[in-house]
């Protein structure tokens, strides 16, 4: 049968439909998990055993290994994991990304258009948000075999050609490159899984030829790391090599024992479809085990081939969790580096008022230059969080995510104005030094107690938010009317020393400012403790949906 462009448009068509089926289907995931999501990525950087179930688990999640890998490159490259971390998430997402290969597998294509009916009409008359991302979820779920069942027809015309396909079944290596090359070129590597089942199951490739293609999809998959890593540090190259390594490594290992584990592979399943499925899940299952427990050994490697940067190390200027690709690979990550992003500029808020206090109460004037410094570092970041904030915005954000998203950023606003007022506090510093003025010991001893409680309310809000501790954010609130009531009495207490002469009218004016900047700074620790209120809102309300 000759080549028609009918049968070429459909072959495409299938592809096409296979991948926005899958991309469908993620997003709709995403969008369901809703918060769920920014938290299990939050929760990727523990242990090897548990970063590979996480890392499986988001993977499943977000439909997209590649997605997972770039996260990966993107948190080591900014400090947030370890290498040897990072590369348990890469197994996990390994083993993740083949439960999709496993639902290709299904015969059911005759009932993928009940699928796509229901999805269809959820979407159009679903009556909340949940609804219509579940149709979203169906319908993606459908396209996956609709173009499957595109591809089988459309390759009709090579039934009686399989002389074409004579090298790649004598020459498994040949498979493995071809599997390779097209995963690199379409950067999907379920799509070279599904070509792989339907020339498989048509009798077009032995079961050894098939499988040398899915190791070779396997190695292919790895450029999307090693794009991701290229404009990333040394450690985000150590990441991608590491990905890279541990795929190239296990497909040559399981080459040489490809014709015993074809056989293995044969005894699963009576259709070829599955016994390809089976063949991609056990290959990266016995290579994650196999690589488990030398994780340390072998990122030590990985570090001697690519050495670590000793210039490499993050300071206090500029951004470090705001990656652009974790919007593209998964908006959750996205909000997750904005609260990050947001603790710390948070802390060097914190240590702003720390050297203030030390300033006014101390007389450590050598100080005055950091925390000057500090306040316009803060002045960048809230402006790069703002900015990073609205593109992630623009993305399909669940309304919980949203929420959180909303939250951080106007956070940002509340520590801009804590550093302001840090900065008011050097002003008098030096306004007091440039006049020769000191404080009595009675105002002393009274800011220093305002003081005291100020920092206490900013750090508590800083933890809280950090920690995501609802009771940490419920100290904020008791501390918070303190400060305001400590102010409005150590105002009074002044104006009579100012009205009996114990006191110079110029100190005391000193004095009202900075009891008026202190009691500031506590109502905007308490807007970031009402961040951590709208983070625990979410949370309840999915836990009751659950």
């Amino acid at each position: 049968m000759d080549l028609s462009i009918q049968d070429v448009l459909g072959l495409l068509g299938g592809v096409a439909l296979l991948i926005y089926g899958i991309k469908t289907m993620g997003d709709a995931l995403q969008d369901l998990a809703g918060d769920n999501l920014r938290k299990l990525i939050s929760s990727l950087t523990g242990t090897p055993v548990k970063g590979a179930i996480v890392g499986a688990v988001v993977t499943v999640i977000i439909q997209s290994s590649s997605a997972t890998t770039v996260m990966v490159v993107s948190f080591v490259h900014v400090g947030l994991m370890t290498l040897a971390q990072g590369f348990a998430v890469v197994m996990g997402a390994n083993i993740g990304t083949t439960i999709t290969a496993q639902f290709m597998a299904f015969s059911i294509q005759k009932y993928a258009i009940v699928a796509a009916v229901i999805g269809a009409f959820l979407t159009i008359a679903g009556k909340n948000r949940r609804q219509r991302q579940l149709g979203s979820g169906l319908v993606g779920f459908s396209l996956l075999f609709v173009g499957m069942g595109m591809m089988q027809d459309a390759m009709g015309f090579l039934r009686g050609r399989q002389d074409f396909f004579l090298i790649v079944n004598d020459h498994q290596v040949i498979g493995l490159l071809i599997g390779a090359g097209v995963t690199m070129l379409v950067q999907a590597s379920s799509a070279t899984v599904g070509l792989t089942m339907v020339m498989a199951s048509k009798g077009l490739l032995t079961l050894p030829s098939a499988i040398a293609i899915i190791l070779g999809d396997n190695i292919g998959t790895t450029i999307t790391a090693v794009l991701a890593s290229l404009g990333g540090n040394r450690a985000a190259k150590q990441a991608a090599a590491a990905h890279v390594m541990f795929n190239v490594i296990g497909a040559c290992i399981m080459m040489v024992f490809l014709t015993p584990f074809s056989s293995l592979v044969s005894r699963t399943s009576d259709e070829v479809a599955r016994q390809v499925a089976n063949a991609h899940s056990m290959f990266n299952i016995i290579n994650t085990f196999i690589f488990l427990p030398f994780i340390n050994p072998y990122t030590s490697f990985i570090r001697k081939i690519i050495p670590d940067d000793r210039n490499d190390i993050a300071g206090t200027h500029g951004k470090s969790y705001l990656n652009p690709n974790l919007i593209t690979v998964a908006p959750a990550a996205g909000v997750d580096a904005v609260r990050k992003e947001l603790v710390r500029l948070g802390w060097i808020a914190y240590g702003m008022l720390k050297n203030c206090y030390s300033i006014l109460i101390e007389k450590e004037n050598k100080l005055i230059g950091e925390v000057l410094m500090a306040e316009k570092t803060i002045d960048e970041l809230t402006h790069e969080i703002i900015k990073y904030s609205t593109e992630v915005g623009q993305t399909e954000l669940s309304s919980d995510l949203s929420l959180i998203l909303n939250s951080c950023a106007s956070g940002a606003g509340d520590i801009e104005r804590i550093g302001d007022h840090a900065e008011n506090l050097v002003e008098v510093a030096q306004y007091m030094q440039e006049k020769k003025q000191k404080f009595s010991g009675k105002a002393l001893s009274e800011l220093n107690e305002m003081f005291t409680l100020a920092l206490q309310a900013v750090e508590k809000a800083f933890r809280a938010l950090e920690t995501e501790n609802d009771v940490l954010s419920d100290e904020v609130f008791e501390i918070e009317p303190k400060i305001d009531q400590m102010e409005r009495v150590l105002r009074a207490r002044h104006i009579e020393r100012l009205n009996s002469g114990k006191c110079e009218p110029a100190t005391g004016v000193v004095f009202i400012d900075v009891l008026s900047n202190l009691e500031r700074i506590g109502d905007h620790a308490r807007n970031l403790a009402y961040i951590v209120k709208d983070v625990e809102r979410v949370h309840s309300k999915q836990n009751t949906k659950q």
